[in-house]
């Protein structure tokens, strides 16, 4: 079995379900170490029609990968989600940035997780993640993330 069909067993979608989401660059190329295409990207991922059902609490965007804290909304489920967020950032990022090439690669990694405080431990270790790779010496420093708790 292939290690994408491997992420996709046991899956299951659940409305208003709180979930970590990562996916990474084609071939986890550092295809965000360039500040216009991170600041490009950031600004596709985070578009009001990709999450119109859905909301997304919390956010990086590292060199080559996203996390996210995805709230699930009633009419979608985990996997349209993450394919019209993929899909529709990597045309628009193509398009302005023609030489990007393939921008995602197949599949995603989750995990479900429990209200309250395990969204919120979920939630600082995404922010963390640029300090933990040594990309910033604060939070602060690294402008590639958001969380609606600011």
């Amino acid at each position: 079995m292939s290690g994408y069909s491997e992420l996709r067993k046991g899956r299951f979608s659940e409305p208003g379900q709180a979930y970590l989401v990562t996916f990474t660059t084609a071939e986890r190329r550092p295809l965000f170490e360039q500040s216009d295409l991170a600041n490009y990207a950031c600004q596709t991922l985070t578009a009001a029609r990709l999450w119109y059902r859905s909301r997304l609490l919390c956010w990086v965007l590292m060199p080559d990968h996203w996390h996210g804290v995805i709230e699930l909304g009633s009419l979608d489920d985990l996997s349209t989600t993450i394919q019209r967020v993929k899909s529709n950032s990597a045309r628009m990022i193509r398009l302005q940035y023609p030489d990007a090439g393939h921008v995602w690669e197949k599949g995603f990694h989750d995990r479900s997780l429990r209200s309250g405080p395990a969204v919120l431990a979920a939630a600082r270790y995404i922010v963390a993640n640029p300090l933990r790779a040594g990309l910033a010496r604060s939070v602060g420093q690294y402008p590639w993330w958001d969380a609606v708790w600011l």
